[in-house]
């Protein structure tokens, strides 16, 4: 196979997470049915409609490349390939229900293990991040783009975490450590926030799964950030267990590596 254009995939992936978040807002419109998913997570018409898509595309457009997606039964061959996408179709499902806007679409490729790019649309808004390596990361909304970097603070940090899994941890890191401003917010848009230096920390010490973190990882490394498990090692992508189990953390500098 020739060598891969990571700003010519970067560009269609984009493309690509735009014509999901449509459907997605399609089906927002709507009562949404709710099913509940044998890891009692729940999951929607809209979920499914947007990894159809998404998944269709890139084995018809990409057919050399894996593909891992939260909404498709996981086809373990995709450990023997270098390259495998990793996909949630709709990030926040619990976000879609409430109709809080606060929900992502996700798009990420690994090699080699490694997450090389990434794309977080967000449907509502229709705010897009997206990153590859070696090209950058950036911002945009209406049809407006920027560069985007983490920030350089060390001191009177802002702290994004889970709206719908806090941890006690975090309450720990927030009264011992120059905390003074706390965002709650949900779906990969917390990494996101860190990027574009919109936040300084982002830790998790509860269990995601590959697709929660591969896009947002890439953002973040490509603004300047810092994106490690909880035990400070590299996480790592396309693997055989997809639970990221130990939690991870998003830092802007390696002064604030705490863990």
């Amino acid at each position: 196979m020739e060598k891969i254009n990571l700003a010519d995939i970067l560009s269609s992936c984009t493309l690509l997470a735009k014509g999901a978040d449509k459907i997605i807002l399609d089906i927002y419109s709507e009562d949404i049915e709710i099913n509940i998913k044998e890891d009692n997570s729940p999951v929607t018409k809209a979920d499914i409609a947007a990894n159809n898509f998404i998944v269709t595309a890139l084995k018809k457009k990409y057919p050399w490349a894996a593909i891992l997606s939260e909404e498709t039964v996981d086809d373990k061959t995709r450990l023997e390939n270098d390259y495998c996408f990793i996909v949630d179709p709709l990030d926040g499902t619990k976000g879609f229900i409430a109709k809080n806007g606060e929900f992502t679409v996700n798009i990420a490729l690994a090699y080699k293990q490694e997450v090389i790019l990434g794309v977080v649309t967000l449907p509502v808004t229709g705010e897009i991040y997206y990153a590859a390596k070696g090209v950058g990361a950036f911002y945009e909304k209406d049809g407006v783009k920027m560069s985007i970097g983490v920030s350089d603070k060390t001191s009177d940090l802002s702290m994004v975490r889970s709206k719908n899994h806090p941890d006690p941890k975090e309450d720990v890191l927030i009264e011992n450590y120059d905390i003074t401003n706390v965002v709650n917010s949900s779906s990969s848009i917390k990494g996101c926030l860190v990027a574009h230096g919109k936040a300084d920390i982002y830790y998790r010490f509860g269990p995601t799964s590959e697709w929660d973190t591969a896009a947002m990882q890439c953002i973040v490394e490509q603004a300047g950030g810092i994106f490690k498990q909880s035990d400070g090692t590299k996480m790592l992508y396309n693997r055989e267990d997809t639970r990221n189990r130990i939690g991870f953390f998003a830092i802007n500098r390696k002064e604030n590596e705490w863990v």
